[in-house]
């Protein structure tokens, strides 16, 4: 590998995000949630309601809560206590894809296929019992319409996954018919919602003041709940953050997104996600090496940052890097993690001035739920530092939260929502 000093320079520069980015981010996206909740279509935000309040916290019940993301499929039994309190139980949880063993995500897959895989899961959780009715709350973790809580159509897949005859399909409906195909009669999809809007209402019914809710981990979301006015009750609006189309992409940005499923789609997402962030290192390095870089995953952005595990970068480069050289390439992945930080303050920023509890004295919290939030101490720091630069003295208010567990207890609480 034939190290070049100036693209080093420039792949670095290439992922600052300035004082004039940060504001000019954060206000914009403020102003494309309000067209987008006006209806206007010109907006790259299309906020999806999720047709839920939020839980007062009393909420009880024994529920089955089943959590479809971008990586794993995990169902659970989940008992409310009410008062806040609850407890986890039967988890069983497995990857959409084993490389050698299966594929659940694309690779050929239907969507009997995968339906079936999922309702196999549900049928460990409740080991096999055929007679215990059941409510199901469905955590799923990709764009979709609702009429109501009950059910959703997936407007399109996300996270590179392909499957077909899924998009324009209800979701509940497809994994009632896999389930009845097992004889699974007493269990009953009576919930669906976003995996964002999942940790918003998990937050809620346990903590006050909650104001956003977020995913930061494979993809990046964010929630919140909008009042309205009028005769129209509150409701928590998923607002498919990352789908947010204002940035400039750089050359690495933009050799990701023409090389992703959906090119033009998810572009916050494909600068802030763990999914994307290991991608645009490889991209990156692979410029100043002058050859194709080994892929990066948003763990081994991690490890590198970190510098726990001294050799992965030698390893990943034949053994071909100086000293200066590996200083060099931690230094481009911590810039894109600081990216990827300073972008999504900007989405929370612009939705605390939407909702206009911003620039008051009371306390508001963020919630926020994911793997790469929660291992990626420099995204976290980054994160409050560039509050702070954009909310100034009004970010002493503010407390972002990690959440764990967000996305079954969540399913949970909305299923006992929906059926009191």
């Amino acid at each position: 590998m034939k190290w070049n000093e100036r693209k080093a320079k420039n792949a670095i520069e290439a992922f600052s995000f300035g004082s004039e980015e940060l504001v000019a981010a954060s206000e914009v996206f403020r102003s494309e949630l309000e067209k987008g909740i006006a209806g206007d279509k010109s907006s790259t935000l299309n906020p999806l309601p999720s047709y839920l309040g939020l839980p007062t916290g009393d909420e009880q019940g024994d529920f089955i809560a089943l959590d479809f993301g971008g990586t794993n499929v995990r169902a659970e039994r989940v008992r409310l206590f009410g008062g806040g309190k609850y407890e986890r139980s039967a988890c069983v949880a497995h990857p959409l894809i084993v490389p050698g063993r299966y594929n659940h995500a694309n690779g050929g897959e239907t969507a009997k296929g995968l339906f079936g895989f999922i309702a196999e899961i549900v049928d460990s959780v409740i080991g096999g019992d055929r007679e215990t009715p059941y409510r199901l709350g469905h955590t799923f973790s990709f764009p979709a319409f609702q009429e109501s809580p009950k059910d959703a159509r997936l407007l399109s897949w996300t996270k590179e996954l392909s499957v077909p005859d899924v998009e324009g399909h209800w979701i509940n409906e497809r994994l009632n018919e896999a389930m009845q195909a097992r004889g699974m009669n007493n269990v009953r999809p009576t919930a669906i919602l976003n995996d964002t809007v999942a940790v918003m209402l998990s937050a809620a019914y346990q903590w006050d003041d909650v104001v956003i809710g977020s995913i930061y981990a494979t993809g990046f979301n964010a929630c919140y709940l909008e009042k309205f006015g009028g005769a129209k009750p509150p409701m928590v609006m998923n607002l498919e953050a990352g789908n947010f189309g204002w940035f400039d992409q750089n050359e690495y940005d933009a050799a990701l997104d023409k090389a992703s499923e959906k090119p033009g789609s998810q572009l916050l997402e494909k600068m802030v996600s763990g999914r994307y962030v290991g991608a645009l290192f490889s991209q990156a390095l692979g410029d100043v090496v002058g050859e194709t870089f080994p892929a990066v995953t948003g763990e081994d952005i991690y490890h590198i940052i970190r510098g726990d595990d001294q050799g992965l970068l030698q390893r990943m480069a034949n053994d071909s890097l100086t000293e200066e050289q590996v200083r060099e390439s931690i230094a481009l992945a911590e810039a894109i993690v600081r990216r990827s930080a300073r972008i999504a303050a900007a989405v929370y920023a612009g939705i605390l001035r939407h909702v206009g509890s911003a620039g008051d004295d009371e306390g508001k919290n963020i919630a926020v739920e994911g793997s790469f939030f929660t291992h990626m101490s420099m995204a976290r720091a980054t994160l409050h530092e560039a509050l702070k630069e954009l909310l100034g003295d009004d970010a002493r208010h503010v407390q972002v939260w990690q959440v764990t567990g967000g996305a079954s207890l969540g399913a949970a609480l909305a299923a006992s929502m929906i059926e009191k």
